[in-house]
């Protein structure tokens, strides 16, 4: 199992935790979907007069208080005349090339940043360095692609992509290759996601989750989550949870459904609540003319009842976290890919989760907050799943423990913030002032 890292890596000789002297603190976010991982960050700096905030994203990048966003356009243009090797890169650079018109248009207004905090995932930071030397640059380094053993190559019921489709993925890499060349320093949100990345940058790169905010999401005994349909579930009722952005391999979805006739057969009352699913698939993409919903439904057909399996594709925040409040047993598989917020929000709100025993788990869950079982192995999963249902009162030490574990090693305000500022060489705001936000927050 991962251990904690908490040592910060020093980077030019800065001090850290303290409030700088003289013209404002100028900070530029580049992420095409901005503010992703970095609104946590976002939020604890907006409204301080001694930093100004800059974004450039993408036309789905969102708008947020304290935050001047440019948005670039994603070029047009016919890629086929590259090799198959080249096409991702040459979008990459494309992309590259309207970061760099955007970042232009910042400088000769004046916005020249003291730091820059990017994700290198889509060839933006490819002009960040050229353009702004004397910038600390950070790079988000969520994950390092591999050919084998990751999010290719685990599951044996998908054929191999072959020798070239090994390459592809390789160069997959190549725009975050130079990105960490050109970074002063990299940022991982786990510490197995930075393992993914080759040894000789990992030591260039800080473990620091974005935090979970633990004071909104936490159990409740009243929480009531009403569907569409007018169906009413509560903590009263057998539920069992499964929550994705994209319903897809990757993330387990088909061994969860594979599951269901067992567990419906097993508890005629239980519920299987079934969030999300409309997200591009991280993975491969579904058989023509299927959704890997519709695909793998088809396996069983006539052996579940409709009528219990309820489909929520559009939950607003609150009525995703009451799923969570009301969950009895959440089943959060994945490939050894990135870990899903999700997760750490479901045991935050004092979920029993029953996971895929893959590496990404295994630093999050020991056996004491959480079940681990065989990503393959769908008798067992349906086994854990039963016996949570049959027996509640025997899981509520490890919904407990869950929590305690969001609480102690990734809670927003008084874990991870305190470490983002101090690694990004950010002054805190003074203690009046976060009793002040703390109070406020209560209020809401």
């Amino acid at each position: 199992m991962f251990q904690l890292c908490t040592a910060a890596i020093p980077v030019l000789g800065l001090e850290i935790g303290r409030r700088r002297e003289g013209p404002m603190q100028k900070i530029l976010f580049v992420h095409n979907n901005f503010p992703a991982q970095f609104l946590p960050l976002c939020k604890a700096l907006s409204g301080r007069d001694d930093i100004q905030m800059a974004a450039i994203g993408s036309p789905t990048a969102r708008t947020l208080p304290g935050v001047s966003l440019k948005k670039y356009m994603i070029p047009d243009g016919e890629l086929a005349a590259a090799h198959p090797f080249a096409r991702r890169f040459e979008a990459e650079c494309r992309r590259a090339e309207q970061v760099l018109y955007s970042a232009s248009n910042l400088k000769q207004q004046g916005f020249v940043p003291d730091l820059v905090i990017a994700h290198p995932g889509w060839g933006e930071m490819l002009p960040l360095r050229p353009l702004f030397p004397e910038a600390r640059i950070i790079a988000y380094c969520e994950f390092y692609y591999r050919p084998n053993g990751q999010d290719v190559g685990f599951d044996p019921e998908f054929p191999d992509m072959g020798v070239d489709g090994h390459i592809r993925i390789h160069l997959k890499n190549a725009a975050t290759l130079l990105a960490l060349d050109d970074a002063d320093v990299g940022l991982s949100p786990t510490l197995w996601q930075r393992s993914t990345y080759p040894d000789v940058f990992q030591s260039k790169i800080e473990v620091i989750h974005e935090g979970v905010d633990t004071e909104a999401i936490r159990p409740r005994d009243d929480a009531v989550l009403t569907l569409r349909s007018g169906k009413v579930l509560t903590k009263a009722d057998e539920v069992v949870t499964f929550a994705t952005r994209s319903h897809e391999p990757l993330r387990g979805f088909h061994c969860f459904l594979r599951a269901l006739p067992a567990i419906m057969k097993a508890r005629p009352k239980a519920q299987i609540l079934i969030v999300g699913g409309s997200g591009t698939p991280y993975g491969l993409s579904p058989p023509d003319g299927h959704s890997w919903r519709s695909y793998f439904f088809r396996e069983i057909e006539g052996k579940v009842d409709h009528s219990r399996i309820h489909f929520t594709d559009d939950l607003s925040r609150e009525d995703f976290l009451k799923a969570f409040q009301i969950s009895s047993a959440h089943v959060y598989f994945t490939y050894p890919f990135v870990l899903s917020w999700s997760l750490l929000e479901a045991m935050s709100a004092g979920c029993l989760v029953i996971g895929s025993d893959t590496t990404p788990l295994r630093e999050i869950i020991d056996g004491s907050n959480g079940i681990l079982v065989p990503f393959f192995d769908i008798a067992q999963l349906s086994e854990r799943v039963i016996e949570a249902l049959a027996n509640p009162r025997r899981f509520a030490g490890m919904r407990r423990a869950a929590r305690e574990t969001v609480v102690s090693r990734y809670d927003l305000d008084r874990v991870c913030l305190p470490r983002l500022i101090d690694f990004y060489r950010i002054a805190a705001p003074g203690r009046a002032v976060r009793a002040k936000r703390a109070a406020a927050s209560r209020k809401r």
